[in-house]
């Protein structure tokens, strides 16, 4: 451990007392809490598709013939009666969508008291494993735990240097107290326990195997297993444990599946464990070293290293790195709110996909840090969206091409979630995802990336040209708001719903531009392929057609305004915010993570400062997530000791003991938006040119950088010294 930097590791003296102690391991599908207890060790398990319920239609048959009535309200200025029809003909049926759930609950009980000592438990970030280390009755024991991609599976090895190792493992489910006390067989049958399970026995070959159904109707069934396999003493099934006594070395496998994306879960799980043969030592090693080889080439993509004193900053750069890694990969679901570690059976927000920030919040660093494979299942949602999307533009608003709002799930629900007024009516979401899809061509130049999702932006930008009406000179979204802030109307009542919420403005412009050049970059030489044109048989127009129609609309948005105190407008109307310090800070997408306000636009660049000076003496930046964006927000101003005082912050106040960013509670967006921050801070790529160190805070005094993705298909290294970029050391390379 002393050979490697302090940045590397995140390590406790002592085994987890709560979940927020404990260490995160993933391989984007298959997840685990891991708490480092002696006598009871305690894997709380997730797998990413393990979520309530099945699909379901949940369009308001009421919503299109309100629309307009909605809208008229609107512009009489009656928004009470708005909000009300709105809640009544807009929101789903039943108006939440379906929520994500934890797997259950690995225990391994070893026998005997609890007197340990030289007792250590650490994350290893540099190699993606969890491992522990303590001396027991003369007996030195560890233990390690990884998640691999390759074998899809998780791998606990026990060893110790005599024979040993005694303990009983059990498999469950359910809302419980767990109690990690030295063993107490009781502790694991009292009511409630096993609330959530179907089955759970033992079968041949020293397997266990759970199963389950996740509630409701049509919904996904799972399995759990483990196998067990030991060298020296002796190993027995009992009930639904296995116990094993006096062993030198254990290997411990656990797979898991569900009708998501098996038709067999149970059937999947057995065969994979039931792979592996051979001695113990070499199973983990094959196994470790096919987990180390792709984990590397994915981690080791970017370097930031900084002088001894701040590897705190570091170390938080690279534990945010690691759970991108961890819970998002080709193959899996996307990262949710929490990535994919769970406990809970109905957790915060359903930790679902919220997609008027956090979701996107969670792929921002995966361009610039050359994670761009991680966001491969964010493409794959948005695909299953574009589908069900489609119907909710036509029965919702009579509009073609697709919408979301700002929500979705498991099933890529497009649908309203819930019936919360400043966020439920907003039609953006879907718009916002499609950025990424350009952001990711803007940085691999790969054109056939481009070809194969450039009609998915297009239908997300039909959409909107359909739905926008006319308001003076300008179209503008209605109903629509800023999420998710209030606002005080004239007459003194609160106003949520509106016409022309900046943020939508921004949106659209970043999107339409995005499709107009991604159109011209394709089909500049009037080659188009008229056979491959979907909007010619879903909607009888022309992907031509489409475009124009997308670049009349964009000459009719409305520009960013400054407000009375000269920040940035967030509505149409100059209104007064009811929570002038509210976490949302839609106003300045346009800052980031979209590109309008820049160097180039030096009027927008003080309004944007005076906006956050606002939003932060009024109490702003008290959620992790939100402090996260406010970094990136002062990174792209080029303030960068202002950065540093709210990396600082972030860290004092919103992070929890195991590095997880805290809402509170544990949200993961923030951990993702700092590592885009400092990358940010670094270097930056948006404007068209590379700037080197554009927001350095004089902490930051001596530092170097390597492999720094950037906008045009290129990486960066480089190295500074007292403050100043070392002009020797700047390589710039193509991808």
């Amino acid at each position: 451990m002393n050979n490697k930097r302090k940045s590397t590791y995140v390590s406790f003296d002592a085994p987890a007392k709560a979940w927020n102690e404990a260490f995160p391991i993933g391989n984007g599908r298959l997840g685990a809490m891991v708490f480092g207890n002696v006598c009871t060790e305690y894997l709380q398990l997730n797998e990413d598709s393990v979520w309530y319920g099945g699909k379901r239609d949940r369009i308001n048959p009421s919503a299109y013939e309100k629309l307009d009535e909605i809208r008229e309200l609107i512009n009489k200025g009656e928004i009470e009666k708005a909000q009300d029809l709105c809640s009544l003909a807009l929101a789903g049926i039943p108006d939440c969508q379906r929520h994500y759930e934890a797997l259950g609950n690995l225990y391994i009980h070893f026998y005997g008291d609890n007197d340990y000592e030289e007792y250590r438990r650490y994350l290893d970030l540099n190699d993606g494993v969890v491992r522990l280390s303590y001396k027991k009755d003369y007996v030195n024991h560890t233990r390690e735990f990884i998640s691999s991609y390759p074998d899809g599976i998780i791998a606990i090895h026990l060893k110790a240097d005599k024979e040993a190792i005694s303990f009983h493992t059990q498999l469950a489910r359910g809302n419980t107290t767990w109690d990690l006390s030295p063993y107490d067989l009781q502790s694991l049958r009292h009511p409630g326990y096993n609330d959530y399970i179907d089955d759970c026995i033992n079968i041949d070959n020293d397997i266990t195997l759970m199963t389950a159904q996740c509630g409701g109707r049509d919904a996904v069934s799972l399995a759990c297993a483990i196998r067990v396999i030991q060298e020296g003493g002796r190993l027995e099934q009992i009930g639904n444990s296995i116990v094993v006594e006096d062993a030198r070395e254990v290997l411990i496998l656990l797979a898991a599946d569900t009708t998501f994306y098996s038709e067999n879960p149970k059937d999947t799980v057995i065969a994979k464990l039931s792979d592996y043969s051979g001695s113990i030592e070499a199973g983990w090693e094959d196994i470790y070293q096919r987990h180390l080889e792709d984990y590397h080439k994915l981690y080791e993509q970017v370097s930031v290293e900084l002088d001894e004193e701040q590897w705190e900053y570091e170390r938080f750069f690279n534990f945010g790195r690691y759970l991108l890694i961890s819970s998002s990969r080709p193959g899996s679901l996307p990262a949710n709110l929490q990535g994919i570690w769970n406990d809970s059976y109905n957790p915060a927000w359903g930790s679902k996909y919220t997609i008027n920030i956090n979701t996107e919040m969670n792929y921002w660093p995966s361009q610039v840090c050359g994670l761009e494979q991680c966001e491969e299942p964010l493409y794959e949602l948005i695909e299953r969206m574009r589908i069900n999307g489609r119907e909710v533009a036509k029965r919702m608003y009579g509009a073609r091409g697709f919408v979301a709002h700002h929500n979705t799930d498991i099933w890529a629900d497009c649908a309203p979630q819930d019936t919360c007024l400043s966020a439920s009516f907003w039609v953006m979401g879907a718009a916002w995802l499609c950025l990424h899809i350009w952001e990711h061509y803007r940085f691999s130049q790969d054109q056939d990336f481009l070809s194969e999702y450039l009609d998915t932006m297009l239908e997300a930008a039909l959409f909107l040209t359909d739905y926008l009406i006319e308001d003076g000179e300008y179209l503008v979204t209605s109903p629509t708001l800023s999420p998710e802030n209030e606002y005080i109307l004239p007459n003194g009542s609160k106003g949520v719903i509106c016409k022309g919420a900046s943020m939508d403005n921004q949106i659209m412009r970043e999107l339409f531009e995005a499709c107009i050049e991604g159109y011209r970059l394709l089909y500049s030489n009037g080659m188009e392929d008229r056979r491959t044109d979907c909007f010619a048989y879903l909607y009888d127009i022309s992907r031509a057609d489409v475009v124009k129609r997308i670049e009349d609309t964009l000459s009719k948005l409305a520009p960013i305004k400054l407000n009375s105190y000269g920040g940035i407008c967030e509505w149409n109307e100059d209104y007064k915010e009811i929570d002038p310090g509210h976490r949302h800070i839609s106003q300045l997408f346009a800052l980031f993570p979209g590109n309008q306000i820049s160097d180039k636009t030096p009027e927008y660049m003080e309004g944007a400062k005076k906006t956050l000076d606002r939003r932060l003496s009024n109490g702003g930046g008290h959620t992790g997530w939100s402090r996260a964006w406010i970094i990136n927000l002062y990174a792209r101003l080029g303030m960068g000791d202002k950065a540093f005082e709210h990396i600082q912050l972030l860290l004092e106040k919103s992070t929890l003991p195991n590095l997880f960013d805290n809402h509170p509670p544990f949200q993961i967006d923030g951990n993702f938006g700092y590592v885009s921050a400092v990358a940010e801070m670094l270097v930056q790529s948006h404007t068209g040119e590379i700037k080197i160190l554009p927001a350095l805070p004089k902490d930051w005094k001596n530092g170097k950088v390597a492999g720094i993705r950037v906008r045009g298909g290129k990486r960066v290294s480089f190295a500074w010294k007292d403050g100043v970029l070392d002009e020797t050391s700047v390589r710039i390379e193509n991808l």
